[in-house]
């Protein structure tokens, strides 16, 4: 069974170290997007749509990525 537990930032420490003293495991910690690798993953978005429109790459339509799925 997988459980996802949204905790704030400020308590996320105190809550591992609750969560191994009761004898679980924490498998993987997940950070937030700062908000520079957002904009740099939307500039490098728009980049790949300006390429594309000016023919300069193909990309796969949505059937191709839904079928490899």
């Amino acid at each position: 069974m997988e459980l996802t537990v949204n905790v704030p930032d400020k308590k996320v420490n105190f809550f591992i170290e609750l969560v191994r003293n009761l004898g679980f495991k924490v498998e993987k910690q997940t950070e937030k997007m700062t908000k520079k690798e957002f904009l740099d993953g939307l500039k490098e978005s728009f980049e790949e749509v300006r390429r594309y429109e000016k023919g300069e790459i193909d990309l796969p339509n949505a059937k191709d990525i839904l079928n490899e799925l």
